[in-house]
């Protein structure tokens, strides 16, 4: 339960030390998993379930989760047993919310077409391997297809593992940085109104 606390209502209103550990594996696992969904909704054209069709209801319940949740997690610690899981569950409904998000906003930032994605791979690979060959051809003489081969297919899989690294690490990148807003929004809250004006606020 500690661990659920401190991922989803931060350290400014859980007493967890979650915040001052490394979580690389959390953020590898969750940009996994918004790239699994990404890549569903591009290949099929439909969302999953409803993950990758963001639309204005889910934009309107973001946005009051987001500014209702200080004054959700201010009681959390004098809560009974079952209201804290009901705002762990809320926590994970604006989780699964960013999620959808993200791969809203990702969608049309994918150029090609996934009818043209085949022809796509097969040009830049055959360019890319041409332009390495013709580098090579003044320089390795009789090599340069050998050359241009070996060295246009190391850039081919420099450039997927890039591809797959960013689709991890973007995901997470835009997690933390709605979590950074929200400990923001939530900070000036606090300080502005929880602290003046509710005497007990845990």
């Amino acid at each position: 339960m500690d661990y659920l606390e401190g991922l989803f209502l931060g350290k400014l209103w859980s007493d967890t030390d979650f915040e001052n550990r490394r979580h690389l594996g959390l953020f590898t696992l969750y940009g996994f998993l918004v790239a699994l969904i990404f890549s569903y909704r591009y290949l099929t054209g439909t969302p999953l379930i409803f993950l990758g069709s963001f639309n204005t209801l889910q934009l309107v319940l973001l946005i009051i989760l987001f500014l209702a949740c200080p004054f959700i997690c201010f009681r959390y610690y004098r809560m009974p047993f079952w209201g804290k899981i009901l705002v762990i569950l809320e926590k994970v409904v604006k989780a699964v919310l960013v999620i959808d998000l993200t791969v809203q906003l990702a969608i049309p930032r994918v150029k090609v077409q996934v009818g043209g994605l085949q022809d796509y791979l097969v040009n830049y690979l055959n360019s890319t391997l041409e332009k390495y060959t013709e580098k090579f051809a003044s320089e390795a003489g009789s090599f340069a297809t050998v050359m241009g081969v070996l060295m246009g297919g190391v850039h081919t899989v420099l450039m997927f593992v890039l591809i797959i690294a960013l689709a991890i690490i973007v995901p997470g990148l835009f997690f933390l940085l709605v979590r950074a807003v929200q400990f923001g929004y939530d900070w000036i809250i606090d300080k502005l109104i929880l602290k003046k004006y509710f005497r007990f606020r845990r």
